[in-house]
């Protein structure tokens, strides 16, 4: 009954959610260009004079909170917080370790204060209850963690897969006459998913005054992936050695088609491993059964029947 409960509520919030964000997706959008705009240090004084929405005024007061909440509860082990390369490699730029550590605590303390209350006015709390209660805290503890790093490594995964098209289509344009930033500039927007996002935020950082060394560092410090490092490091050494860019990203692009061939064998490796778990649960009992049961049924009936 609490399980129902609490999965009832997580759907209910999920859709108020999603009805809020199409409700505001314009509002949002606006909000976030220009506070990006104002982290550069530009101010607009029409925005400035015009009114918080309501709902903006009690999102950043929540986010506020969660901010406050995360600095006072920071830990070890397992209460430790989210860490800001796992939040950007998941795309959330947004988001504080300390603000994403308040939600989390504040997410298990009131799905726990909800949980407690339905099984104290229903009269259930007995030892299965509180043990749904645990597992329900514990899911909203572990849960959140567990999907920021799962979208973090996918979105990593999926950077390395692309990286060598890139390299590709830099090799060609460089070749053709262009300099490495033209070249990045022209073939950006041609990239969809988190290496175009990846690419068009270091291409934004440049054109705000940072050097070409520093926003690849920085587009590092957001993909701690080998094959992005082998990148930086070889654009970086060509344009600080004054080396050819087109002959290092030749050899950069058929060192990173080999290291991803080698993940994709090292996944085809683990393939059987995995496999062997659902085979030992859920396929051989089932075999099992259907093989032994006729045979075991004739002969406990022929057993009976003396």
């Amino acid at each position: 009954m609490a399980l129902l409960f609490l999965i009832g509520v997580l759907l209910l919030a999920v859709a108020a959610g999603l009805v809020a964000r199409a409700l505001t997706l314009s509002s949002v959008r606006v909000t976030s260009q220009m506070r990006q705009i104002g982290s550069y240090g530009f101010t607009s004084s029409d925005t400035a004079s015009r009114p918080e929405r309501p709902l903006s005024r009690a999102a950043a007061r929540l986010s506020s909170l969660a901010e406050r909440i995360g600095r006072s509860a920071q830990g070890s082990g397992w209460r430790a917080p989210v860490s800001g390369t796992q939040l950007r490699g998941a795309g959330l730029y947004n988001v504080s370790s300390n603000t994403f550590q308040g939600y989390r605590v504040m997410l298990t303390a009131g799905i726990g204060l909800l949980i407690g209350l339905e099984l104290i006015a229903g009269g259930a709390l007995s030892f299965i209850g509180i043990v749904e209660l645990l597992a329900a805290m514990a899911l909203s503890w572990f849960g959140p963690a567990l999907l920021v790093g799962t979208r973090a490594q996918r979105r990593m995964d999926r950077v390395d897969r692309d990286l060598p098209e890139l390299i590709d289509l830099l090799i060609a344009t460089i070749e053709a006459g262009l300099g490495f930033a033209g070249s990045l500039q022209l073939v950006a927007d041609r990239f969809d998913g988190p290496l175009g996002d990846e690419l068009r935020l270091t291409l934004r950082e440049q054109s705000m005054g940072l050097s070409t060394e520093r926003a690849l560092g920085n587009l590092l410090e957001r993909c701690e992936t080998p094959s992005v490092r082998a990148f930086v490091r070889a654009v970086s050494q060509g344009e600080s050695l004054g080396v050819s860019v087109g002959a290092m990203m030749r050899n950069l692009a058929a060192e990173t088609r080999k290291r991803r061939r080698q993940a994709a064998n090292e996944k085809v490796q683990k393939a059987p491993v995995k496999m062997l778990f659902p085979l030992v649960l859920m396929v051989f009992p089932a075999l099992m059964i259907v093989l032994l049961y006729p045979a075991l049924a004739q002969v406990l009936a022929e057993l009976s029947s003396k």
